[in-house]
């Protein structure tokens, strides 16, 4: 007789510790796979101290092959489950698509970001959902100092340095506190031409600060954002967001060039293709984890709208907390259908939250005890060690040195605005250029004239957005914004990967003008030039293919030859001799400066 098979969709907190937990049940008696995007656990409290420069990324990371032996992992995205079938469509990190067999099947595919209906928020805002968000950030904010600390204008250096967070709940609050502190530091070391300091505004409609939260949390968190100088402004949002800077509801015009979105998550629109009973986009389970009318599905985490046994009629909110606890009910669950130990509901103690506010300040009320100041520093960092399933040593390390040493605060570039857009429905997964070749008329329908969406247009490129806010799509949709996949051409921050060797510089990216020593093949015959080319600086994108023939062939800025030429007559004037010790450019090596010809100036990024 052949082992069950498990399948769990998403390594969040309620599917890893479901597959932790159950790897220990079952002991080799099930096979069980894990679906995610990524290769690792994500431990989401931390993630604002990666964009504060206090940890390192792979710090708040713990790798899911490395820390569960017994368990298959399966790098992709679900984007179909036919429950009749017992099989799980899913799209891999470089477009193939595969299937999954299972005997119980376990979604804990997590949230995405909200994105509400305010015109230009899609184009210009970026959320604080995964690590490449917080990479982005991070970088983001370091660049907009530095190029404020540069300029001569005071309207442009107080438009750089205005960092604006929309959203005052647990992620929101923390975002602002420690960008406070990292922008500080980093004037304190290099002081602004024009003696401005950074401005941070943390805004929301509730009445409070973490209004989701025991009021004495809200008062100590609302206290510490103000001695820090954040503009806390209750009971207003953004009205319009632009590429210079917001309004705000109360009519009131900020000029900036960071918009952090930070309003709240909604459950993956993944549940919502089921065609099952759902609960504000949850999936209705029972106390048991499991879903009515189907003893082989079983769900946790955000995505399952659990009954809470402690006060009837309501339903657990949707906090790591509860999804960790939801992992080890779950894999408890699901072993007991497999005659594995026995059922149990889902009952829970609140524990208590904890507030990082950066340095020694925190707001922390363990088992209903409310602290503040240093003692709920240490209770807080206390927490999340104990909480942490791994790099706990690494994690406590960083702590200890940037409490001794100041901050790098330098910008890496490894993670560029259109690679992190808000709408995306895979907030863990940055979007990268290149992948597989599309045929000509997908190109021809998609690159060049741009489709219809329900959003609007993006304003940069004038192609508009074809996903929406609905999240997940085909797999053919999905295959295009992830790794190895075609780049998707409408996010914000105008054309990706226009900087790359081969194709147009990127006029909107960090650091001015980019790539100015890169080689330029010719635009592609045949192409119509897109419009929101400027005067042909670049080529249209091509496969790459495309253009390795484009250079082989000697079509662009030819680089120099390694040996003699062929021609017939005088050979031309070669210029200047290299030195004696260096090789002669190649093929991948541009010649000279490449000047722009358009006329436009770089812009900064969005």
């Amino acid at each position: 007789m052949s082992r069950p098979r498990i399948v769990i969709v998403g390594a969040g907190f309620a599917g890893y510790r479901t597959a932790r937990t159950l790897s220990r049940l079952t002991r080799h008696q099930a096979d069980i796979t894990l679906l995610n995007p990524t290769d690792y656990f994500l431990y989401l409290p931390l993630l604002p101290q990666v964009a504060a420069g206090i940890l390192e990324p792979r710090r708040v990371t713990v790798s899911l092959s490395g820390s569960l032996p017994h368990v298959r992992l399966v790098l992709g995205e679900a984007d179909g489950i036919d429950l009749d079938e017992h099989t799980v469509h899913y799209t891999g990190p470089e477009g193939g698509e595969g299937t999954l067999s299972f005997d119980r099947l376990v979604l804990a595919a997590g949230s995405v970001n909200k994105l509400l209906p305010v015109p230009g928020v899609a184009e210009h805002a970026h959320g604080f959902r995964g690590l490449p968000e917080a990479l982005y950030l991070r970088d983001h904010v370091t660049r907009q100092v530095e190029l404020a600390a540069a300029a001569g204008d005071r309207g442009e250096c107080a438009a750089r340095c205005t960092f604006v967070v929309v959203g005052a709940g647990y992620t929101g609050t923390e975002v602002a506190a420690h960008g406070a502190m990292y922008t500080d530091a980093q004037v304190r070391r290099h002081p602004m031409r024009t003696g401005m300091r950074p401005r941070w505004m943390l805004l929301d409609v509730a009445p409070r600060v973490l209004p989701e939260m025991d009021e004495r949390l809200s008062r100590t968190a609302d206290r510490v954002l103000r001695q820090r100088g954040v503009d806390v402004r209750m009971g207003t949002s953004v009205k319009e967001a632009t590429h210079d800077g917001v309004v705000l509801t109360d009519g009131t015009s900020v000029d900036t060039r960071t918009l952090v979105w930070c309003v709240g998550v909604r459950p993956d629109p993944l549940v919502e293709s089921l065609g099952l009973p759902v609960e504000r986009g949850r999936l209705l389970v029972d106390p048991h984890l499991q879903v009515p009318g189907r003893p082989e599905l079983f769900a946790c985490g955000d995505v399952a709208a659990v009954p809470d046994l402690t006060q009837p009629g309501q339903f657990t909110p949707m906090t790591a907390q509860h999804a960790w606890r939801h992992g080890k009910v779950c894999a408890q669950n699901v072993a007991a259908s497999l005659g594995i130990g026995e059922r149990r509901p889902y009952h829970h103690r609140d524990l208590g939250f904890v507030v990082d506010l950066g340095g020694a300040k925190a707001a922390a009320n363990p088992l209903g005890l409310p602290m503040s100041g240093p003692a709920a520093g240490a209770v807080t960092r206390g927490y999340h060690l104990a909480a942490m399933p791994g790099n706990r040593v690494r994690v406590a390390a960083d702590w200890l040195l940037d409490a001794v040493l100041p901050r790098q605060a330098v910008q890496l570039g490894l993670v560029r605005s259109w690679s992190v857009p808000l709408e995306s429905s895979s907030p863990e997964v940055a979007r990268v250029a290149g992948g597989p070749e599309r045929d000509a008329e997908e190109t021809a329908t998609t690159g060049t004239t741009g489709t219809t969406g329900t959003t609007g247009a993006t304003g940069m490129t004038g192609i508009t957005r074809t996903t929406g806010t609905t999240g997940k799509g085909s797999r053919a949709e999905r295959a295009k914004n992830q790794p190895g996949g075609e780049p998707a051409k409408n996010q914000p921050g105008g054309e990706p990967a226009k900087n790359q060797p081969g194709g147009e510089a990127a006029r909107n990216q960090p650091g001015g003008e980019p790539a100015k020593n890169q080689p330029h093949p010719p635009r592609a015959a045949g192409k119509p030039r897109r419009a929101g080319d400027g005067g042909g600086t670049g080529p249209a994108r091509g496969s790459g293919k495309a253009r390795k023939t484009s250079r082989a062939s000697g079509g662009g800025r030819a680089a120099a030859p390694s040996g003699p030429t062929r021609a017939a007559g005088p050979p031309a004037d070669p210029g200047p001799e290299p030195p004696a010790n260096q090789p002669p450019p190649g093929p991948d090596i541009a010649p000279g400066p490449v000047k722009r010809t358009d006329g436009r100036h770089a812009e900064g990024d969005s």
